[in-house]
């Protein structure tokens, strides 16, 4: 029986106090493996999961807002525009973000529709970043710039979608994370030219250039919109009688001010002012315009003259009064 006996028995030494003695001397060394293994594990999620996450999260919450959109040097498939935007953060994290190209959508249709791509430069994550771009546009989809135009005449406001991926460098990080820039606002639109007047009329007795006015044009928009020379079908009570039109349309944010004439039929126009209900209204006819032509430079511009060709205008004209003055002669109903 004896000789059967654990070899630890013989040599006096017990091997689990022996163990117990080596973590006692060594601990340090297994808490700094555990300590690498740790980090081995930790860093790359951080590298690699966590940054990302929090950089898309941040640039995510950052609100981007548009103080005013310039389009000018109009031309058949290109324009220039100008856009001032401020971008605000909490300001917590330092990071730069890449200059990218950014897809602008229409986003009040379904998907939302791109008509223009613009390149937007580097930004930091200060807490108050302005960024101002200008720069020439061509104009690839010429349907879906119009349908845009359409809606940003007609509407009240729209939803603008601006979409890019770039990359982001957060401070004291060397790696470079892709991140993309995805935010959608609302401008305001000119709302179908709403409160659209006409002043100071004068009328001939010529067959052409037999009227010119002022009219007033509202935009309440922050775009600036160098249309061009325009023209615009003028109907009374549903018939189109004749012509007008606009040199070099500006169309500024707030009050605008045209010299406007036009060529019209006199005969639709003395007819109304006999004619019940019109005669009723002390010489004041109402007339529609819609966009007939607009070019620019030389060329035609089919964004605008089909925007404004889907647009009804209506407007109050008090040209009995014009009639009475440069004529001399009094209109009323005739029954």
């Amino acid at each position: 029986m004896s000789g059967t006996a654990p070899e630890h028995a013989a040599n006096g030494k017990d091997p689990s106090k022996s163990s117990k003695g080596h973590c006692k001397r060594f601990w340090w060394l297994y808490v700094l493996v555990i300590l690498v293994i740790a980090v081995a594990i930790i860093v790359p999620c951080v590298l690699l999961v966590a940054i990302p996450r929090m950089a898309q999260k941040k640039l995510d919450e950052a609100s981007l807002t548009i103080d005013g959109i310039i389009i000018t040097n109009v031309q058949a498939n290109s324009m220039n525009m100008a856009i001032n935007s401020t971008i605000t953060t909490d300001g917590s994290t330092q990071a730069t973000i890449d200059g990218f190209q950014g897809v602008m959508y229409l986003a009040d249709v379904d998907p939302p529709l791109p008509f223009a791509e613009i390149s937007f430069p580097e930004t930091t994550s200060d807490a108050l970043q302005t960024v101002n771009v200008s720069q020439e546009i061509p104009i690839r989809d010429q349907k879906a710039f119009t349908t845009f135009n359409e809606h940003l005449i007609q509407q009240q406001s729209v939803s603008l979608k601006v979409k890019g991926n770039t990359h982001i460098h957060v401070h004291g990080v060397s790696r470079a994370y892709g991140v993309t820039f995805d935010k959608t606002i609302s401008l305001k639109g000119l709302n179908g030219f709403k409160d659209l007047s006409v002043t100071n009329l004068h009328v001939g007795i010529a067959q052409t250039d037999n009227f010119n006015a002022t009219t007033h044009i509202p935009n309440p928009s922050e775009l600036t919109l160098d249309v061009g020379n325009t023209t615009f079908h003028t109907y009374f009570n549903n018939s189109d009688i004749g012509t007008s039109y606009v040199l070099n349309m500006v169309l500024r944010p707030g009050p605008n001010n045209f010299f406007i004439w036009a060529d019209i039929n006199q005969t639709a126009v003395l007819a109304g002012l006999m004619q019940r209900p019109w005669c009723e209204r002390n010489g004041t006819l109402t007339f529609e315009l819609a966009g007939k032509s607009v070019t620019s430079h030389g060329q035609p511009i089919p964004y605008f003259a089909d925007a404004l060709a889907a647009t009804n205008m209506s407007v109050d004209i008090p040209i009995g009064e014009a009639v009475t003055s440069d004529l001399g002669v009094s209109l009323g109903c005739m029954d």
